[in-house]
């Protein structure tokens, strides 16, 4: 897994971003186009909108690819609930209290918002490089920001907040073994769940579980 993190600095927020973790979901550019610009160098420029307006966007983006720095300190927020979101033809979103660990525990990534390659072809394993476009078929949810704050207002409101860290182990050639309270949203619904074994290698006749198909197609998970 590979990090390359460029740095914006303006007044009264900083703004972080790691081209290595972008899919290009666009929620950025779409949201605060006087902001992040493309066509500009650099194409990120924090002064343009407010702290609260910068934030706001940058909290959007489903792959943790931006991150922000506020000058007066205040952190970004922790989601209330931990939200494991298997998209149709595409990654698993995780937001939430987050940690990925390999299987002798050391971790990978921690972090508030994640995309998990569920392809098998990421070359930037175990996250998401949007290698799916080309090879992936699965059937999942259609992922929007909006919709996961407010399945996350009425989820909160029926069983009351998830405290607890959740913890995802890229197993060695497997799956994604997940531990701690969370809510699977997949295209069998949304339910709550403390463990799931998640596919990774794209081959499952089960999506978004493990069914051990990985075993049988040689999946190398490096």
């Amino acid at each position: 897994m590979e990090e390359d993190t460029h740095h914006y600095d303006g007044e009264d927020v900083d703004v972080t971003f790691d081209s290595n973790r972008c899919i290009h979901v666009r929620e950025c550019v779409e949201g605060l186009p006087a902001v992040f610009d493309t066509s500009k160098r650099p194409w990120v420029d924090p002064n343009e909108a407010s702290p609260d307006a910068v934030a706001d966007v940058v909290e959007r983006c489903p792959t943790g690819a931006l991150h922000y720095e506020r000058a007066d300190g205040t952190p970004e927020p922790v989601p209330d609930r931990n939200t494991v979101t298997a998209t149709a033809q595409g990654p698993v979103y995780v937001r939430g209290d987050a940690t990925v660990t390999d299987e002798e525990g050391e971790t990978l990534l921690e972090d508030t918002r994640l995309a998990l390659c569920r392809c098998g072809h990421s070359m930037n394993k175990p996250l998401c490089d949007n290698s799916h476009a080309r090879v992936f078929d699965a059937v999942g949810v259609e992922w929007r920001p909006d919709d996961v704050s407010a399945d996350d207002d009425a989820a909160t409101a029926a069983t009351g907040t998830q405290a607890d860290e959740l913890t995802i182990t890229a197993t060695e050639d497997g799956p994604f073994r997940l531990d701690g309270p969370f809510d699977l949203v997949s295209g069998s619904g949304r339910e709550s769940r403390t463990e799931a074994w998640l596919c990774r290698c794209g081959g499952s006749a089960n999506k978004p579980f493990c069914d051990g198909t990985h075993a049988e197609i040689g999946f190398d998970s490096e």
